[in-house]
């Protein structure tokens, strides 16, 4: 527990939650100003935005020149060019993914910082007919660029679960929508119910 928590422990009951109220809106942030907290939350918004609808050039915005990720046991990448090539390839219009975060736990330490993210995903695959879902905590390091821009200098995370399955095992699934299907889908993909694509 901090010193400014600890002490707030020992104040009468409205005084305290006054102090822990302000803690938690962001009046005492230990050095960190509230502009930086939601620069960084707003970065890692737009990593995700940008990587789920395949914006590659604004996804490279996210990352500095020498990014490194690292996802699961399987993939490391060091390098904002290989990074965002990897991406581009693995994840064209014929891969559907859906990627959120919540929960940030963020440390600023000058033009330095770090942040923890709670991850759920959905990746869909029609073309293969198969849908994966996953959970991990994100832990990213940030660094402020030039202009005091913040940039991601690592990206990765650890599984705490991923789970996938045969859409060949779910005949009544269908997507119904899917801004990808006109470059994804082959045209002989039939379908049961008007604009909607059998996978």
């Amino acid at each position: 527990m901090s010193v400014c928590r600890s002490a707030a422990v020992a104040l009468p009951d409205r005084k305290r939650e006054h102090v822990l109220a302000s803690w938690a809106f962001g009046e005492h942030t230990g050095g960190m100003s509230e502009s930086d907290l939601e620069s960084l939350r707003r970065l890692k918004y737009r990593y995700l935005r940008t990587l789920d609808l395949k914006q590659w050039d604004e996804f490279a915005t996210t990352l500095a020149p020498d990014v490194t990720g690292t996802y699961g046991e399987r993939l490391s990448v060091t390098g904002r060019e290989a990074l965002v090539t990897y991406m581009r390839e693995q994840l064209g219009p014929e891969v559907i993914t859906v990627h959120t975060c919540h929960h940030p736990e963020i440390e600023v330490d000058g033009d330095r910082a770090t942040g923890i993210w709670a991850l759920e995903d959905t990746v869909i695959v029609p073309t293969m007919q198969v849908l994966l879902q996953g959970a991990a905590f994100y832990e990213d390091r940030y660094v402020r660029g030039e202009g005091g821009s913040w940039l991601i200098a690592h990206t990765g995370y650890v599984r705490t679960y991923e789970a996938m399955v045969s859409l060949r095992d779910l005949p009544s699934f269908r997507l119904t929508a899917n801004r990808w299907t006109a470059a994804a889908v082959p045209a002989d993909v039939g379908t049961t119910d008007p604009g909607a694509t059998k996978v």
